[in-house]
């Protein structure tokens, strides 16, 4: 795991080692093990080393094969590199290293960009290979790792995180209004935009090749999600056998290292099942929880604090078990810091994730997640259900798009960009949102094709927005952070599982009127234990039923009562300033009112607070 940045000057001009330096030396936190910079003619290649696999300096990059044609730098893990280096080895290839990088460098030499295809990890690297003088770029499948990309006067950039960029001498960071517009909007960027115009993320299963020609490069999918119904009965027996043998390898392929792998611990089943698979093959593991003090919390609140089920899970796989408790004011302690690592604000109040890497860096650089299940399995059931209509496509987006627009109705959003609004105007929400479906077909017939259209928006978008904030705070800790549900063979699998084994009963859901107040429908919508259904099975007989059955709960501090009490100062002090960089963008008197709707009691903006108060001080971090 580490930090990756680059040059290539179109016009051939020599690559500056100096710029290259200070790109690597401003992410510095990725890799605090070593450096090294590769400089030939246009291109430059950098890299901050974090040491997991192979610690000695054979490992060191950038690395270039015997012959000197590939150069490569390199941020990830690739899980199987021991069976493909058998088969390289096969082939004539031999090793200097023992570690991971230098098998995906001559796997690429060997087979080009379909080597991309039998990597099963996570990755972002880039190749130039100096015969065809031609640069490859590329992401895992599912975008575990990040790569930004940027176009500044004929030279194209790339790093792990976009501030890298900043070191460049000829970069100037400008805010994206549209970018803007979108993040507004669903609390996500559902496209390559990120607030920084002309920077662009890399979409997750893409790669780009660019050469000397100046022609303009786009990325190119490799791979894609693509939930769909079997062809085929699954027999829910067999199903299960053969879900608990995928689980099983994936935690096994991920423990792979040469330091040691500890994992985060709530009080739910994702990350306890990994936990206790982990357990079983690691003595003394360590596991780490972030809880959060209740007692000015309320309502649903008050449930938030997963302590104590994380302690129990700890005493029944026998952990080195480490605790965190957050309180109000702890999220404007870390505002500054968590700011300027994350860059540009996505799904979800991070500050939570980012104490908890914080509390995993302390004992060591590699801790496991169970981010992904809910987005493979149907954790979020009151979503999809939802959207379950007997019409046509437009119908379904126009009523799944009403779910995602987590912050601000498009109807507000001219008013609270007054600002800026006849420059983001171009930004249409709802092509914004259909967009994401180019690639799935619409071929929505029965309820369940409806629900896996909807885990194919989920994966692409919210999921991919979690995976980006949990490497940034992860890694602005030196830490690796491993997810081993974003298996190839276990996500394979899981996208042919009939919706029927992960959720409840779909004809019934669409016969429910979700119109009638406190009806069958809403509290149909409410019983959140009804989706992973297949999943808490297989996982019960690993954890405790009790642990498998318990309701879903996310990972979000009461930040709904600490706005409007505790933190209702801070919230004042820095929304309703005077100076406050945010009113360059979005109209004052609009979000005094929407932040006094919350302060007050009428509505929940809890997202809306922390978004507004998380791009005030990115404002000041990089404008």
């Amino acid at each position: 795991m580490c930090g990756i940045a680059g040059i290539l000057h179109r016009d051939g001009r020599p690559a500056s080692i100096a710029a290259l330096t200070a790109m690597t030396d401003v992410i510095a936190h990725r890799g605090p093990d070593g450096q090294g910079q590769y400089c030939n003619g246009p291109v430059g290649l950098g890299h901050r080393r974090l040491s997991i696999i192979d610690l000695t300096d054979a490992a060191r990059q950038p690395m270039e094969t015997r012959d000197g044609r590939f150069v490569l730098t390199y941020n990830g893990e690739i899980y199987n590199y021991k069976e493909l280096k058998l088969e390289l080895s096969s082939r004539g290839h031999t090793f200097n290293s023992s570690g991971d990088s230098e098998v995906l460098l001559q796997a690429f030499a060997e087979w080009g960009l379909d080597a991309m295809l039998k990597f099963n990890g996570m990755f972002a690297f880039a190749i130039w290979d100096t015969k065809e003088r031609r640069l490859t770029i590329a992401r895992d499948r599912f975008g575990v790792k990040p790569i930004y990309y940027a176009e500044i006067n004929g030279t194209f950039l790339f790093a792990s995180e976009h501030k890298a960029f900043r070191a460049f001498p000829e970069y100037v960071s400008r805010l994206d209004v549209e970018g803007l517009a979108e993040y507004l909007s669903f609390q996500n960027f559902f496209t390559d935009r990120t607030l920084f115009c002309n920077v662009k993320l890399l979409p997750a299963g893409c790669y780009m090749q660019l050469d000397q020609t100046g022609k303009k490069a786009e990325p190119v999918q490799y791979w894609d999600f693509h939930f769909e119904e079997p062809e085929g009965n699954i027999g829910e027996a067999d199903a299960l056998d053969e879900l608990d043998r995928l689980f099983q390898q994936a935690v096994n392929r991920q423990l792979v290292s040469d330091v040691e792998v500890g994992s985060y611990l709530s009080g739910g089943m994702d990350s306890g099942s990994i936990t206790a698979l982990a357990a079983a093959q690691l003595p003394f593991m360590r596991t780490f929880t972030v809880g959060f003090d209740l007692s000015s919390a309320s309502g649903v609140e008050l449930g938030y604090d997963e302590r104590s089920k994380a302690e129990y899970m700890s005493y029944r796989f026998k952990t080195e078990h480490y605790e965190m408790v957050l309180k109000a004011g702890d999220m404007e302690r870390a505002l500054p810091t968590l700011a300027w690592h994350l860059e540009e604000p996505r799904v979800g109040q991070s500050y939570p994730n980012f104490y908890a890497a914080k509390l995993a860096s302390r004992f060591g650089k590699v801790v496991l997640s169970g981010t992904g299940g809910d987005e493979l399995f149907g954790g979020y059931p009151w979503r999809y259900y939802r959207a379950v209509v007997n019409d046509d496509f437009d119908h379904y987006v126009e009523k799944y798009f009403g779910f995602w627009q987590r912050m601000v109705p498009s109807g507000t959003l001219p008013r609270l960009m007054a600002p800026v609004w006849s420059d983001a105007s171009r930004a249409s929400p709802i092509e914004i949102f259909r967009s994401v479906f180019k690639d799935h077909a619409p071929q929505l017939t029965r309820p369940e094709d409806y629900v896996n259209h909807s885990l194919y928006f989920e994966a692409k978008t919210f999921l991919n927005g979690l995976l980006v904030v949990d490497d940034k705070l992860a890694m602005a800790h030196g830490l690796e952070s491993r997810v081993p549900f974003l298996d190839n063979d276990l996500v394979d699998f899981a996208m042919k599982l009939p919706a029927k084994l992960k959720l409840g009963n779909l004809t019934e859901v669409v016969r429910l009127n979700e119109n009638e107040p406190g009806g069958k429908a809403q509290r149909y919508y409410e019983r959140t234990r009804d989706g992973k259904l297949i999943l808490r099975r297989m996982m019960s007989r690993h954890i405790p039923e009790e642990v498998a059955e318990r309701e879903k709960q996310g990972f979000s501090a009461p930040d709904a009562s600490w706005f409007k009490g505790e933190s209702i100062d801070y919230v004042k002090r820095r929304l309703f300033s005077n100076s406050a960089r945010i009113y360059d963008l979005v109209d004052r008197k609009t979000v005094h009112s929407l932040v006094d709707d919350h302060l007050e009691g009428r509505e929940n903006r809890r997202l809306l607070i922390w978004s507004l108060l998380n791009l005030e001080q990115i404002m000041e971090s990089y404008f």
